[in-house]
């Protein structure tokens, strides 16, 4: 199926909400991409799915499109209850999710949603969810600390979307995720998007999910075919040489978009202060020991820029969506190849 006979999202206009297919198309989309042609039918028709997919694949909106119809019916029944949780393994990919759909809901004046993440204030979110919020979309750790509260209410949830499914695990949230599974109502449709699956996710699977789910895998390729025009490339120098290549690099590629990849938070802060202060280089930074606020600023001033360099961990590679980079760099080797792949798919999907 190549990109012109994929579906155009019009074609669900007896599906989708007129104000729902408005959004998409203020948003840049026309046509489907295989992940959206093959979820968001049958989600539509309330199936539980497992869909395999990669990074970049457009797999938000084939979750986001579904629940906002789910979330249209309450509106007509003037419920102001939850209904729809999406779960994330950090709070980029969470807060992205949220922009998301931000921009899907544009056109609907009543619906509302929760970003429910560490690091921002535990009060505010209690508030917002004791009030009622149609959806909430939240990190592990912190969605299970409000559901031990009174004031939030989620006996009618409909729908869970469990992203990044594999990453979830992976971060250490197993025990917590299947706490805010065995709560939720045992009726409801689920969702879960994975890059692999291992294990561990079969049996969350088994445990969180219908007999007769509906498996989609759009990434039976190998996964080598997404650094398809991709151009490679790497330099030999003594260590003492090494950041006067990385200076010469920049220096050559400062009209572009540019990550660069760092192996520690202290390597990103050493060498972030020494392009920026004594090369007056256009740089940005982000790594985990940035609180939350300042890390949702830098990535959206990255995503908003034409041509910067972003010096990161490898934080920024766990899920986001980030468009149109020219360059990837990988100062320090990463720990694992898998991680390298990841940033090549950041580099390759746009």
């Amino acid at each position: 199926m190549d990109e012109q006979t994929l579906p155009k999202f019009k074609e669900l206009k007896e599906n989708v909400s007129r104000e729902t297919l408005q959004a998409v198309k203020a948003m840049g989309f026309k046509r489907m991409t295989k992940i959206q042609a093959q979820v968001i039918p049958k989600a539509l028709e309330g199936a539980d799915i497992v869909a395999t997919a990669k990074t970049g694949s457009g797999k938000t909106l084939a979750f986001l499109i579904p629940i906002v119809e789910i979330v249209a019916k309450f509106l007509e029944m003037k419920l102001q209850k939850t209904c729809c949780i999406i779960v994330s393994p950090t709070r980029e990919l969470a807060t992205q999710t949220y922009s998301v759909f931000k921009d899907l809901t544009s056109r609907y004046e009543d619906m509302n949603s929760s970003l429910v993440i560490g690091g921002e204030h535990r009060k505010k979110q209690s508030a917002e969810l004791a009030q009622g919020v149609h959806v909430v979309i939240a990190t592990p750790g912190r969605l299970f600390d409000h559901m031990r509260t009174k004031e939030f209410d989620y006996k009618h949830v409909k729908c869970l979307v469990l992203d990044e499914a594999d990453k979830i695990y992976q971060y250490g949230f197993e025990e917590d995720l299947k706490q805010i599974i065995n709560r939720l109502p045992k009726e409801r449709q689920t969702m879960l998007f994975s890059a692999t699956l291992s294990e561990r996710t079969e049996a969350l699977i088994s445990s969180a999910m219908k007999e007769n789910l509906y498996n989609i895998n759009t990434d039976q390729d190998d996964l080598r075919a997404t650094v398809e025009g991709l151009k490679q490339g790497y330099a030999v120098c003594e260590t003492e040489y090494r950041l006067w290549w990385l200076h010469k690099l920049l220096k050559k590629i400062q009209k572009y978009k540019v990550m660069v990849f760092f192996s520690s938070c202290k390597s990103v802060v050493f060498h972030y202060t020494f392009f920026n202060e004594y090369c007056k280089s256009s740089v940005l930074c982000i790594h985990g020991k940035m609180n939350q606020a300042d890390r949702t600023a830098t990535m959206t001033k990255f995503h908003e820029a034409d041509k910067v360099a972003l010096f990161c961990t490898d934080l920024a590679a766990r899920g986001l969506d980030i468009p149109a980079v020219d360059w990837i760099v990988q100062f320090d080797p990463p720990a694992d190849a898998n991680v390298k792949i990841i940033k090549i798919i950041i580099k390759c999907k746009d």
